[in-house]
């Protein structure tokens, strides 16, 4: 069995435990494959282990690796996209992850009317109100979704969020319990905001404890990245 096999089966297995304790099912947390300076090799490998989502941070290196893969996998934007990238990412993913600003929204409804489709994303929200995280605040995340939930070329699936980089995961479970106490509150009938993508290598089993629905894992299954971006 080679090294990602391993991985992916101890990936597997803490999320299968990590729902187990939640009194959850597995097959409710996607398993998001962050590839990111990554070469398609690896990423081919995954598709044979039975990965079939994939999330990329710059869209150069997404466009690139859409048009050697192709478009049967589900693809993922996780990074923060420029608003003069938008053009490159909309319609060749299913999800844009960190939506954080009016402007950026109208820029990706802009282009997906452009291109005839309506765009999933996420708003990418800052729980912790560290200053030098990216994202919404959480007082300012009601007005951003009422923006977008008025595009017509773009659906809110869900929230998503970057907390700090812990050695002790558990100090992160109060952020995501908060990611799913604004969930709760801002979901509606026609709205639910089903998807909450929290949770990466060092703390995803924490995340599915707390709700999850989305894990961005990479290092824990691909090890050290293999390349660095020109």
């Amino acid at each position: 069995m080679s090294e990602l096999l391993q991985r992916l089966a101890r990936v597997r297995a803490t999320i299968a435990a990590a729902a187990a304790r939640a009194g959850r099912s597995p097959n409710d947390v996607e398993l998001l494959a962050v590839t990111k300076r990554h070469p398609t090799a690896v990423i081919r490998e995954a598709i044979a282990a039975g990965l079939s989502h994939f999330g990329e941070n710059f869209a150069q290196e997404l466009a690139a690796k859409h048009a050697d893969i192709g478009g049967d996998v589900h693809w993922h934007f996780i990074g923060k996209v420029q608003r003069n990238k938008v053009k490159m990412v909309v319609g060749l993913v299913d999800l844009i992850h960190a939506v954080d600003s009016e402007r950026l929204a109208d820029e990706i409804d802009k282009r997906a009317a452009a291109a005839g489709l309506c765009q999933d994303i996420l708003i990418s929200v800052n729980v912790t109100g560290e200053q030098t995280k990216s994202g919404v605040s959480v007082a300012d995340t009601p007005a951003l979704l009422s923006h977008v939930r008025n595009l017509s070329h773009v659906r809110c699936t869900g929230f998503m969020t970057m907390p700090p980089l812990m050695d002790d995961p558990e100090l992160n479970r109060p952020h995501f319990a908060a990611l799913v106490a604004l969930r709760d509150r801002l979901a509606t009938g026609d709205s639910p905001l089903a998807v909450l993508s929290m949770g990466t290598s060092g703390d995803y089993a924490v995340a599915v404890e707390e709700g999850a629905t989305l894990v961005r894992v990479g290092t824990a299954i691909f090890g050290p990245r293999s390349y660095t971006q020109a």
